[in-house]
């Protein structure tokens, strides 16, 4: 299985294995002097795990639970990277989800045409950007096996130049190393936060108090690829306005917008100050 590494060292160190001088320029570019947070992905595939899940629903307080304890049974980031996106569309029940958003309920309505179906639900686990219903029982961990030791289709590498009380400073590169899937490929970005946990005062959780991790603040994209598979950008990603940086952090990955499928993800944690 491919290595992930998150260091405060200079980024992008060469590594005892063969790599094209082109693609090794593209990531020591930059790398000179300071100290940095950044982590580049390895050579197999993470698998992206996206939950669509709200407040309003009393069905996902248990998605919710299993999303969050992935890491404790062994999903470390070098083989998983969840996402938990709040939908909208359940706000009228009577609560509003504070986390939810008009794009992720988007999001979640364009994957589900793209895969010819018309149900659209929560909780929802999208597992490399196609639904799948068995993510609580072993199927689960079959599934992420296959994904693990498939060679990554694209290479990305993410840095947090500076955090703020309010928002990260990323760069993010990345190349295809599929390049025919350059026409429909792109990069995406987005903040999340863990430990987040509030009280749910109406609706069909009232009375309940939910944590929340992996929960997305910020989504940046698609972000389109150049001529020769590469792109860089830099953005400056807000966060909740109480929002603890060190709970936060970035993700990155690489989607075919026509077929789903996640050709590489990479999640960097903010580093400690």
């Amino acid at each position: 299985m491919g290595r992930q590494a998150v260091s405060r060292r200079p980024p992008f160190r060469p590594r005892p294995m063969r790599i094209a001088a082109a693609v090794l320029a593209l990531f020591l570019a930059d790398a000179a002097g300071a100290e940095r947070c950044s982590a580049l992905s390895g050579e197999r595939t993470v698998a992206l795990v996206e939950l669509y899940t709200s407040q309003g629903c009393s069905s996902c307080p248990p998605a919710d639970r299993w999303l969050s304890g992935l890491g404790a049974r062994g999903y470390v980031p070098q083989r998983v990277v969840p996402l938990s996106l709040h939908v909208d569309y359940w706000d009228y029940i009577g609560w509003k989800d504070p986390y939810a958003k008009g794009e992720f309920s988007a999001r979640q309505r364009k994957l589900t045409q793209l895969q010819r179906s018309a149900l659209v639900y929560t909780p929802q686990v999208l597992l490399q950007g196609r639904d799948f219903r068995r993510w609580g029982s072993a199927a689960f961990d079959e599934a992420v096996a296959r994904i693990n030791a498939q060679a990554a289709k694209a290479r990305i590498a993410l840095e947090i130049r500076s955090v703020g009380r309010q928002a990260l400073e990323v760069e993010a590169r990345a190349e295809l190393l599929d390049r025919t899937q350059k026409d429909d490929a792109a990069l995406y970005l987005a903040t999340y936060e863990n430990k987040l946990s509030n009280r749910v005062t109406a609706g069909e959780n009232r009375g309940r108090t939910l944590a929340h991790d992996y929960a997305v603040l910020e989504w940046e994209g698609p972000f389109a690829f150049s001529r020769d598979a590469r792109l860089l950008e830099q953005r400056v990603l807000p966060l909740l306005p109480e929002a603890v940086p060190a709970n936060s952090g970035v993700v990155g990955f690489v989607q075919n917008r026509s077929t789903t499928e996640v050709l590489q993800a990479l999640m960097l944690p903010a580093c400690p100050a």
